[in-house]
């Protein structure tokens, strides 16, 4: 295998890149997650199982998204780390911990919309707010403790450039082979049965929905924005996902391989920039996943505005936030009721 120490550094490329995505995705995921948080809370009366598993999709993000900026002054210092021990192996956590938090949640919030429009009478009994915060409470412990190994990777002295080092664990004897195992738990676990549940949600919901196309105007419109919410989880999903984890799996056989060029060793080790890099971004997609998540999210949007304005008037009858169902609990209804109205 080619002697990296002979290889062309992509340092500069890595540095660029991370220094200027983790910048933008700090923004924007602040932004986009503060503000869904906020008018989360602020309509909670409105509460959900959906909604409980956004809330934790959210609060997920956000902590993640907290955590980038040291990130960002790691690599604008071309590699420096200034910030202690603790808050190197506490980023590198809060990282994993989102990422298959936010599988996790995704995979809850799939199910949650699969019984409610295959199975709407079950959906009654399963989909409570009690059982969702039983369920978000096991996925916080279940991802937290299986993401540990994280914790035992702190920072470390490059002997090549006498630099402090963070997110680059130290070549050991055996550490490769640690590594490989940790990969395939976490990519069977954490990545692929989540991916065949909500493969296997969304069938169902398609067929579902297919099958019933007869029925008003309404209905029909119903079936076809589900339709359209599913092609945008999915591509999400895949997007940022999936490439992360081909890649990373690629990468750790790569460098078990004997013999290898520059030219390769090169191409490997920007992939594993690139791909993280979409990983990272979940934090900025979940918000659009919130808006597009049926009319739940934006019935809540305008519910919070029209509280907002109405603020400072005296108001009558029922609280502003509890002035109607959410709009995706009384579309579902649509789309599973009877055909006495079509």
């Amino acid at each position: 295998m080619a002697n990296l120490t002979d290889c062309p550094s992509i340092d500069e490329f890595r540095n660029q890149v991370y220094s200027t995505v983790y910048s933008i995705i700090t923004v924007f995921g602040l932004m986009g997650n503060g503000f869904a948080l906020y008018v989360l809370l602020r309509t909670y009366r409105q509460t959900s199982a959906f909604h409980i598993y956004m809330l934790n999709l959210g609060v997920s993000d956000l902590l993640c998204v907290s955590t980038l900026p040291l990130r960002v002054l790691y690599y604008i210092n071309k590699g420096q780390w200034n910030l202690g021990d603790f808050l190197c192996r506490l980023s590198s956590y809060a990282l994993y911990v989102n990422l298959y938090c936010s599988v996790f949640f995704m995979m809850a919030m799939s199910f949650t919309r699969f019984l409610a429009i295959v199975f709407p009478v079950q959906n009654l009994r399963l989909a409570t707010e009690k059982k969702a915060w039983i369920v978000c409470v096991c996925i916080w412990i279940f991802i937290c403790m299986t993401s540990s190994p994280f914790l035992l990777s702190g920072q470390h002295t490059d002997p090549l450039t006498n630099k402090t080092k963070c997110f680059e664990p130290p070549e050991k004897p055996g550490s490769l082979d640690k590594l490989i195992m940790l990969n395939y738990f976490s990519l069977v676990v954490g990545f692929i049965i989540p991916f065949l549940v909500i493969l296997l949600c969304y069938a169902g919901i398609l067929r579902t929905l297919l099958r019933n196309t007869s029925g008003a105007n309404k209905q029909r419109y119903t079936r076809n924005k589900a339709i359209r919410l599913i092609i945008v989880v999915m591509l999400a999903f895949l997007i940022s996902f999936m490439p992360y984890h081909i890649q990373r799996t690629l990468h750790l056989h790569f460098k078990s391989r004997k013999s290898a060029t520059c030219e390769e060793v090169n191409y490997m080790q920007k992939s594993v920039v690139i791909t993280l890099c979409l990983a990272a971004a979940n934090s900025c997609f979940d918000p659009m996943l919130y808006f597009f998540s049926g009319e739940n999210f934006r019935h809540r949007l305008s519910t919070f505005r029209r509280a907002s304005g109405n603020a400072i008037l005296p108001h009558k009858g029922r609280h502003p936030l509890q002035s109607s169902p959410p709009a995706e609990d009384s579309e579902l209804q649509s789309c599973n009721g009877s055909n006495t109205h079509g």
